[in-house]
């Protein structure tokens, strides 16, 4: 296997796997992904739930598609799991690091246990007007 650095670890990812040609395209579908980087279809469905990073699009007819971004997260997170021996969580924060990502910041308990309290209130407001209509 080669592989070859691209430009700038924000723009693509540190390194993309040349195993083959890849065709330089703006989108790909979810076969092409499965494809490219060697992985089943399920394995990739289950990365784009668990990573808030990876970002599947769909056509009009329904068929996940995924920006060039995501096709050099897939490979950079495969390589760090695969080779490097890194866990799901431990291949999440280096993918942060290199193409410059934040996670969410932790929000305090009671900002929470606050917000969580508005929201059922206004839930409430709407299940009591939608029953007056009624």
């Amino acid at each position: 296997m080669l592989f070859y650095r691209l430009k700038h670890p924000r723009t693509l990812g540190r390194t993309l796997m040349k195993n083959g040609n890849i065709p330089e395209k703006l989108v790909y579908k979810l076969d092409e992904i499965s494809r490219i980087a060697k992985l089943d279809s399920k394995v990739i469905e289950n990365w784009e739930k668990e990573f808030y990073f990876i970002h599947a699009g769909q056509t009009a007819a329904g068929h996940k598609i995924f920006r060039k971004k995501d096709l050099a997260i897939i490979l950079r997170l495969k390589e760090l799991v695969d080779t490097q021996g890194l866990t799901l969580a431990g291949a999440k924060r280096r993918i942060e690091e290199e193409f410059g990502l934040k996670s969410s910041a932790m929000v305090h308990s009671d900002r929470l246990r606050k917000a969580l309290y508005d929201v059922r209130e206004q839930l409430k407001d709407l299940a009591a007007s939608l029953e007056k209509k009624r």
